[in-house]
């Protein structure tokens, strides 16, 4: 598919997706969520998936405070050239997690003008709560988040030991209704990023 710009012909790649995981504590449970996500959006041409994983992002614990390590400049790197993220976030004490909070904050313009899904779990809520509490953290970075999102209640006994779905009841259809928004505004998005930087 191609796009005129300004009289220009650019050739438009497959939209890049950073799914972000947002939990470092020992024997959590997202990346058993998050490969589960990846392998859904892996199934569309549309796309290519990197992954910033907190937990192997050595970011400085004090506001602001500069870091070289190589790990910080690798996720800046992904999320620079992400077109779409899904966040995947478990709930605790009734939010997400502050690892994923500092990752957000020693980042900006990387998220603006971008869309944003969310990839939840937790106890009875699902990890819903979360999600509602990151939503307006991220209009306040300029970004844009799908209504649709993709929540686990309770999910530690949901999944087999290859990481699938024992009984998916509509996790899958979930999936890729967000991943139909997220694909919509990453595109819409893209395209007017391209004609017109946004402004700060």
């Amino acid at each position: 598919m191609s796009v005129t710009i300004d009289n220009a012909r650019t050739t438009i790649r497959p939209l890049r997706l950073a799914v972000v995981i947002g939990s470092t504590r020992e024997g959590r449970f997202g990346p058993t969520v998050a490969n589960w996500f990846v392998r859904q959006a892996a199934l569309r041409d549309t796309l290519t998936v990197d992954i910033a994983d907190t937990r192997e992002i050595e970011l400085p614990h004090a506001f602001g405070a500069a870091t070289d390590h190589p790990s910080v400049a690798e996720a800046t790197e992904t999320l620079t050239s992400a077109d779409a993220f899904v966040v995947v976030t478990p709930e605790y004490n009734h939010s997400y997690p502050g690892s994923l909070k500092n990752l957000i904050d020693t980042h900006h313009s990387e998220w603006q003008a971008k869309p944003v899904g969310f990839v939840s779990y937790g106890g009875i809520s699902g990890g819903l709560r979360a999600v509602e509490h990151l939503r307006p953290v991220f209009a306040e970075l300029h970004a844009v988040t799908v209504r649709d999102s993709v929540a686990f209640p309770n999910p530690w006994g949901r999944f087999d030991a290859a990481g699938e779905l024992t009984a998916p009841n509509g996790a899958d259809e979930a999936a890729a209704t967000m991943l139909d928004q997220l694909s919509w505004w990453g595109e819409a998005l893209r395209t007017a990023r391209l004609a017109q930087p946004y402004g700060k």
